[in-house]
């Protein structure tokens, strides 16, 4: 009996868990997965912050807690603490009553909502754009959603930094009212963020050609280990008067990967239209998922309303943050030291979880996967949060072979 679903196509194999599962099937004891975007300890494992179980006990000890089902809103300590982290205690945003803050389902979630509020309300342009390159996923959220997707350059593979003036020439020819899609920090896939002043002359390029801004905060904290340093974008946007969407993840802050705890913040021109919004905002979600899961959320609220919690997450936080910048700093040196041709203060230069190695799909393909068991994607990024000391010295001379022996 053939099915009503037979002409359904296989749908291709997600990159990223494709690698992971090549790497836990891969025996050799020196295989590395540079692949996924999750922290990890110098011994390889996941790490769960202290500060978390201390949350989650005193969860689990207070009576009131219970399992019923939350609002469409979530949370209102998560959703408030949430976008006090984001824009920042004295905010005139918060002040004014100008945000409608939600909870969703992680970063992924938020960026949902907000694409498909988009779709439904916003009166500009409805093309979304995008980095080049980008975290592989938003081109997906917002398509699914029924907007229309476009690029702006934003890496310069020649530097291997960022691509200044092809940034603002994009911004600058874009459709008057388009949405411009903005990581808040630790760009990823490259870890090549702009200056304080670049940030400037993108605002004026947003705001010279009406562009909505939609920030994706998915590292706040993580990247330098200074939570307020690391929204500086966002807080400048918002406090030069700008309406704008932001959606906040504390997959990689707090560790909480499988909670699935996220916001989405809109900020409009007034206290009247936000509260509008948040009633829309509501409707989509419980057209969507109902309301969101409790348990992370409830942690993140802790954590963030507690000062004594606070002060521990802070510290954790910077912990991370000074390893993964550490590594890079192991592995500049390593490769230094063995004299590999060409500069790597790349390595150092950028930012955050990943760095973009600048290795070619072949030598990704053929010696480093292939030869020296390093998982990693095939566009040359690599999440420094894998690494240990020691394994800095393998990859090193990994990557000093791909670019002696296989060049393009």
């Amino acid at each position: 009996m053939s099915s009503i679903f037979s002409e359904v196509p296989e749908a291709p194999a997600d990159a990223i868990l494709g690698i992971s599962v090549a790497y836990k099937n891969d025996k050799n004891p020196r295989a590395l997965n540079l692949g996924v975007g999750a922290y990890r300890t110098e011994d390889g494992k996941p790490l769960v912050l202290e500060v978390v179980r201390e949350a989650e006990r005193r969860l689990l000890d207070d009576p009131k807690q219970d399992k019923e089902y939350l609002g469409q809103a979530g949370v209102p300590a998560f959703c408030r603490g949430s976008a006090k982290l984001a824009f920042g205690e004295d905010s005139p945003v918060l002040k004014e009553g100008r945000n409608a803050t939600v909870q969703g389902l992680s970063g992924t979630g938020s960026l949902r909502v907000g694409a498909e509020f988009l779709a439904g309300f916003y009166p500009g342009v409805k093309q979304v754009l995008i980095p080049n390159p980008s975290w592989a996923n938003h081109k997906a959220i917002f398509e699914a959603a029924g907007l229309q997707t476009a690029q702006y350059r934003y890496y310069k593979p020649a530097t291997r930094g960022l691509d200044y003036e092809g940034l603002l020439e994009d911004l600058g020819a874009a459709p008057r009212g388009a949405v411009v899609l903005l990581h808040a920090c630790a760009h990823n896939p490259t870890g090549v963020d702009p200056t304080r002043e670049q940030w400037a002359g993108i605002l004026d390029a947003v705001r010279d050609r009406g562009l909505l801004p939609f920030f994706d905060s998915a590292y706040q904290g993580f990247a330098s280990g200074d939570l307020d340093g690391d929204a500086a974008s966002i807080r400048m946007f918002a406090e030069a008067g700008l309406e704008l969407l932001l959606a906040q993840s504390f997959a990689k802050n707090m560790g909480l990967y499988g909670e699935r705890a996220g916001a989405l913040t809109v900020v409009s021109a007034d206290a009247d239209t936000s509260a509008r919004v948040e009633s829309q905002l509501k409707r989509v979600i419980r057209a969507m998922y109902s309301n969101p899961p409790r348990h992370g959320a409830e942690i993140v609220a802790a954590i963030l309303s507690d000062p004594e919690l606070y002060a521990r997450w802070k510290a954790e936080l910077k912990g991370m943050a000074d390893r993964i910048i550490s590594m890079r700093e192991h592995l500049h040196a390593a490769l230094r030291e063995r004299g590999t041709p060409g500069t790597w203060d790349h390595i150092q230069d950028q930012i955050g979880m990943f760095s973009y190695t600048g290795l070619t799909r072949r030598q990704v393909a053929d010696c480093l996967t292939a030869k020296h068991h390093v998982y990693m994607t095939l566009d040359g990024r690599i999440s420094m949060a894998g690494l240990s000391p020691e394994s800095c010295k393998y990859l090193a001379a990994a990557i000093d072979d791909a670019v002696r022996n296989y060049a393009d």
